[in-house]
């Protein structure tokens, strides 16, 4: 079980006759197709009619769907460990993974260069502070400077960290801008931050730059558009930069975190939530390569969405 600290958990586990019966049709389901960036329709049709298929799976669909929407959800971790010892994380596995994310919203790789599932491993020699580190990755959303950023992002863990590091911390960013001065969230309403480069990019709209932090939409439209990066690698003036470390303070304060392990797949409702991780455990030269950490991601666009020109 992940060990989980701070407000009650996500966790959204599979009852063992549904498990059951997921295996078997991570055994059959046909390879998917794709339709530019997105998982083509033919393949999600394909993959739900197996799924409908199982009993249990109606509830559990709900079940998930609700944790990841409402006022009071925004992230999910579904427990596929048993599929995964069953299997092993080939794929096959990756068939089911993606059957059932289909369920939540469209799968798409907004990365020209990257297949389906993008590879997240452990490398030394990168910036400590980035996804593939070993240093803290602090609170962000992910292609923050695009208009149309994915709705969720996912991350499936294929190796855990040998040395008991790398827990995600998650955060609920918009009950974190509630505990803001009104001075403050007006500052984060102004388009004064900038963060990163856009390119090679596809169906995530154009660049945004400068952008707010906070775009007075709805929550299931809007974002809280926040990187901790923009702090140390933008040129931000001295009040905006000081509403958006008030922010920051805020998310540490209510954050959640928990270690995944083989098989635990994290989705994140990037309207609602940012993620990071902790620092991977001390030693990791001592770690051969394919033993280190490894995570897989994928991204999830809702129906709704009209795909545009990136």
């Amino acid at each position: 079980m992940p060990e989980s600290k701070g407000r009650a958990s996500g966790l959204v586990d599979l009852p063992r006759e549904l498990e059951a019966d997921l295996i078997e049709m991570g055994r059959t389901f046909a390879d998917w197709n794709v339709e530019g960036t997105f998982l083509a329709h033919s393949t999600i049709e394909h993959y739900r009619a197996g799924l409908d298929s199982a009993p249990l799976f109606h509830g559990f669909r709900e079940t998930l769907l609700s944790t990841l929407g409402g006022a009071a959800g925004g992230y999910a971790v579904v427990r596929l460990r048993g599929i995964a010892q069953a299997l092993g994380i080939d794929d096959r596995f990756l068939r089911l993974a993606t059957a059932v994310l289909a369920e939540v919203a469209t799968p798409f790789q907004p990365f020209r260069r990257w297949p389906l599932w993008k590879e997240i491993g452990t490398n030394l020699d990168a910036n400590p502070g980035l996804s593939t580190g070993t240093g803290y990755n602090a609170f962000h959303m992910d292609l923050v400077n695009a208009t149309q950023p994915p709705d969720y992002t996912t991350l499936l863990c294929v190796r855990p960290d040998p040395l008991g590091g790398g827990a995600s911390i998650l955060s609920d960013a918009r009950a974190a801008v509630s505990h803001l001065p009104t001075s403050s969230r007006s500052l984060l309403a102004d388009a004064a931050y900038r963060y990163g480069s856009f390119f090679n990019l596809s169906d995530v709209g154009d660049e945004y730059r400068p952008f707010p932090v906070l775009d007075g939409r709805p929550a299931d439209a809007g974002f809280v558009r926040f990187t901790a990066k923009m702090l140390t690698e933008s040129d931000i003036d001295a009040a905006h930069a000081q509403a958006a470390r008030e922010l920051a303070d805020q998310m540490v304060a209510g954050q959640v975190s928990f270690t995944l392990q083989r098989g635990d797949l994290l989705i994140v409702n990037q309207h609602r939530w940012v993620h990071g991780r902790e620092p991977l455990g001390d030693g990791q030269h001592t770690i051969a390569p394919e033993e280190r950490r490894l995570l897989l991601q994928l991204f999830l666009r809702n129906r709704k969405y009209v795909p545009v020109a990136g």
